[in-house]
């Protein structure tokens, strides 16, 4: 049995002014990507396993058509080099928007089909913040997605799509994916699976699962960031072809559960604007005390150059703190100009997201530099600054710059939700409704092509899959 195995995977936020090129992107082939682990677990089960590419790249703005072809490129020429094969499994998003292509991954998919044929067997391994194109189902045979949000079980899906792609092709029996996609869009930070209404919700998966001919169900909430066509939520079904009329019930019952539940989904946490969750956090008894810069958030796709945090922190003299972090190499330079114990001056941020923000003019003391960023102390706000763009999403984020997140007052992230190892020392958790191009409150950014109506851009509508 032969499987080709490979990925191209991001999550596009169209609202980004930061495109994103082959540079942003993170490439394994050949004999690297068979150490994957999925890779292993297939040639444990005495696949022969056919490496294409594997290439992600951290959330941004639209990628260019110059390097998703590239890359789709690359994988194709592999899957043609490989002559024939019994099944393909993909690591996908679901939310990559490519420069004047529309979905990456549809017309990625496409071809891959074209190139297999339709006997091989196609397995998809998905974000549950995917946007999909209703059409993916004509390309793949298997879509299984992520459960949980803030994601724990990434691994765990990637392995569940290739467990099912062997299944598939030992049987002999090909299954049929059915989506049904309620009009709701609502950012992730609305929808944490571990509270109610999203945790019965994907409990109810199981649920799904374990009906006769159903092989599994996925419940993406979608990219909320992307103006697209595609974007909303997607319910999908797997079943065996003789039971698809009972699939689409399914399908067509939990994208009903979803949309009746669409005003009751919550922040997990307490919001406010800038002022006053600083405000909430500076009374606290509590430390460290995390505070989301949820407007900004990196890890969907903003590039994370918006000042406006600090501002407010320094206007509030706020004592203790640390903003993790600020993209910006030209004050990153400036930095180590000063040197190390040196004092500057310069403007932080504002020059790329110039619609959110501006630069700041701050003066403060180099207190550390690392390879490619420095620590800037002004007053009591240690600004940690970046000469490239990433994303803040662990404790070990902060060792380069020699700072303890678990000792300070304040932590300000360019997050949404917190990750699981920043909730594991937040002793108090809070989420600023601050400016940016993932703004939580979607109805203040403009949306010129997504399908209307859709809440909560539109509110008063009624809407049955039937």
């Amino acid at each position: 049995m032969r499987i080709a195995l490979g990925g191209i995977g991001h999550e596009s936020n169209t609202f980004s002014p930061l495109p994103t090129s082959i540079e942003d992107f993170n490439v394994i082939k050949g004999d690297e990507l068979l150490k994957d682990g999925v890779a292993r677990f297939l040639i444990g089960e005495g696949v022969k396993v056919t490496p294409t590419i594997h290439a992600w790249a951290l959330p941004s703005g639209v990628v260019s058509r110059s390097t998703f072809l590239h890359l789709e490129g690359e994988m194709l020429k592999a899957l043609e080099d490989a002559g024939k094969i019994d099944g393909v499994c993909l690591l996908l998003h679901g939310a990559m928007e490519v420069e004047g292509v529309g979905s990456g991954e549809t017309h990625l998919l496409k071809c891959v089909r074209e190139i297999v044929g339709w006997k091989t067997v196609v397995s998809i391994a998905l974000d549950l913040h995917g946007n999909l194109n209703p059409e993916i189902v004509e390309y793949a045979d298997i879509l299984t997605a992520y459960r949980t949000a803030p994601h724990v079980d990434a691994y765990e899906t990637a392995l569940k799509a290739a467990k099912l792609l062997l299944r598939s092709i030992k049987t002999g029996i090909k299954p049929t994916t059915i989506i049904v996609k309620p009009p709701v869009l609502l950012p992730g930070e609305y929808v944490v699976t571990s509270i109610e209404p999203a945790a019965s919700i994907y409990r109810s998966l199981e649920e799904i699962d374990r009906k006769t001919g159903v092989v599994d169900s996925s419940m993406l909430v979608g990219m909320a960031w992307a103006d697209t066509p595609q974007a909303s939520a997607s319910a999908i079904v797997v079943s065996d072809r003789k039971r698809e009329s009972e699939a689409y019930e399914a399908a067509c019952r939990l994208a009903k559960a979803y949309w009746d539940k669409r005003r009751e989904f919550r922040l997990e946490v307490e919001a406010g604007e800038i002022d006053e969750v600083i405000g909430i956090a500076k009374a606290s008894t509590k430390k460290p005390v995390f505070i989301s810069d949820s407007g900004d958030n990196v890890t969907a796709g903003a590039p994370g150059d918006v000042p406006i945090f600090i501002e407010h922190l320094l206007d509030l003299k706020v004592e203790d703190a640390v903003v993790a972090g600020i993209y910006d190499p030209d004050a990153v330079r400036s930095c180590r100009e000063a040197g190390l114990g040196g004092d500057v001056k310069t403007s932080i941020g504002g020059k790329i997201d110039k619609i959110n923000g501006y630069p700041v003019e701050v003066k403060g003391r180099v207190v550390n530099l690392t390879d490619d960023g420095a620590v800037l102390r002004v007053d009591g706000v240690d600004i940690l600054l970046t000469g490239r763009r990433r994303g803040w999403t662990s404790i070990d984020d902060f060792k380069e710059f020699k700072v303890n997140p678990a000792e300070k007052k304040i932590v300000v992230v360019k997050l949404g939700y917190l990750t699981p190892d920043f909730r594991r020392i937040a002793k108090l958790a809070l989420m600023a409704l601050s400016p940016g191009c993932t703004n939580l409150i979607i109805e203040k950014l403009r949306y010129e092509r997504v399908r209307r109506p859709l809440y909560p851009l539109d509110k008063d509508f009624s809407w049955s899959p039937l």
